[in-house]
């Protein structure tokens, strides 16, 4: 992904995704609920098949050890995790998997982009972007919906993340203090540093993108964390997520940790969270006088795009306004699922760029029909973690299960954001906490297909 056009635009109003005002009687139930069950969790192997594939999508080890590439270790992972997910739940006399309005819209939108497949300018391509991507992607989303099945898990997977975090941002440390930057970098307008050699984090916007999306998660755990230590260790976490953001210059990376600001500070729960919300704010206003002066020049671009000396922002913006004049003109079947590239071509000339806007790409490829599926879809896994987060608020034992919660909530509101800015449409960013955001709703509603209560959970607190 290259660097992306970052017009100014607005921040979505933090109580956008409340649903309508419950009944007296449903907010009985919920204050009524028991304590959340913390032991209750089936398909062990399942899970832990899900953090190894979820270290080899971030870490990339086969990148690190060449041997392993032979291995495909990230297929064994995933294909083992599926394979032990289906067994369990048939053994367990389950249905194959969980069904959503989450689950319900992706297969909507699946079947869609199956649909217009002969309709597409490359129908060759579009079944490529469905079989090496995108059906991957939703095959993921549906583990994690389905295995992530206590507090501890979701637990587990946030320290998972927080922790595979640590060397993407090192590495973007160490390129930045190294000079090393993408082609060439030193002779060029806005010095861009080399990203971590991973899929998501290849270039600097994706690398800004990725630890975006899982610092409100890190901040989660702080707040939930007793021990001084820990608190101490995610905190330097933090603070190093942070400097990996700013050190990649990604006007979108800006964007997107404002949000995740703001959306923090107006959406704390307790009173001691918010004081520590807050103080973080107070702090990085602070500190805006100590970012680099080459930084606050590129921001001033997302306000003033014909003062980028790159050009990537007139760039994007003319992208942007062929796209859509061509929605306007191919309203209900469109381009084909990943052939907004072609679609662009024919709009601008051959410049084979993918569309550096996550909804647009949507309306391009798979027509209006496809781009209110995937916001439906997104909208929905949005209420899903603010439902999780209050139905846990409402028990006894459900601080962290809330605090959990709202940190995904916190960050599908940033990706909302960053989602103007970058071709992640059928990546696994949204649809990795989509299933996370499933999950905890259905930890919060005590779900049994997910959570039997009989049996033991699979090891020990990380």
């Amino acid at each position: 992904m290259t660097e992306p056009n970052l017009s100014l635009v607005s921040v979505p109003d933090p109580q956008w995704w409340r649903p309508e005002p419950e009944t007296a009687g449903a907010v009985a139930d919920e204050v009524r609920a028991e304590p959340i069950v913390p032991d209750a969790a089936g398909a062990p192997v399942a899970f832990w098949a899900l953090i190894g594939f979820t270290f080899v999508l971030l870490i990339a080890p086969q990148n690190i050890f060449p041997a392993l590439r032979p291995l495909r270790v990230g297929m064994l992972a995933a294909g083992t995790g599926l394979a032990a997910l289906l067994i369990d739940r048939l053994g367990r006399g389950l249905p194959i998997t969980r069904v959503t309005r989450e689950i319900k819209l992706a297969a909507a939108l699946l079947a869609w982009a199956i649909v217009t497949v002969p309709f597409s300018y490359w129908p060759g391509g579009s079944i490529g972007v469905l079989t090496d991507l995108y059906l991957k992607t939703l095959a993921i989303f549906l583990l994690i919906a389905n295995v992530v099945s206590t507090v501890d898990r979701l637990r587990k997977v946030a320290w998972a993340l927080t922790l595979m975090t640590i060397p993407i941002a090192l590495t973007g440390a160490e390129n930045f203090a190294g000079g090393v930057y993408v082609r060439g970098g030193m002779d060029q307008a806005v010095k861009r540093i080399v990203g971590y050699e991973a899929a998501l984090t290849q270039n600097p916007n994706d690398l800004a993108l990725l630890l975006n999306l899982i610092l409100p998660l890190t901040v989660a755990l702080f707040l939930i964390t007793p021990s001084a230590a820990r608190r101490m260790g995610l905190f330097g976490i933090v603070a190093l997520q942070v400097v990996g953001i700013v050190v990649t210059f990604s006007r979108a990376g800006f964007l997107t940790l404002a949000t995740t600001l703001v959306v923090s500070a107006l959406t704390s729960a307790g009173r001691l969270d918010r004081r520590w919300t807050w103080a973080v704010l107070v702090l990085a206003i602070v500190c805006i006088p100590l970012l680099p002066a080459d930084y606050v020049s590129h921001l001033f671009t997302i306000t003033d795009i014909d003062s980028d000396p790159t050009g990537s922002a007139q760039d994007r913006w003319a992208q942007q306004i062929a796209a859509i004049g061509y929605v306007a003109g191919h309203p209900l079947i469109g381009a084909g699922i990943g052939q907004n590239i072609l679609a662009m071509n024919e709009a601008l000339g051959p410049a084979w760029l993918m569309m550096h806007n996550a909804y647009l790409q949507y309306a391009i490829d798979l027509g209006l029909l496809g781009l209110i599926l995937f916001v439906l879809l997104f909208v929905a896994s949005v209420r899903s973690a603010g439902r999780a987060a209050r139905l846990a608020a409402n028990r006894p034992d459900g601080r962290e299960l809330s605090i959990l919660a709202n940190g995904i909530r916190t960050s599908l509101l940033a990706l909302a954001v960053a989602a103007f800015f970058g071709p992640i449409a059928y990546h696994f960013h949204f649809y990795y906490l989509a299933g996370l955001a499933i999950a905890a709703r259905a930890i919060a509603e005590g779900d049994e297909g997910a959570a039997p209560p009989a049996q033991p959970d699979d090891g020990a607190q990380p």
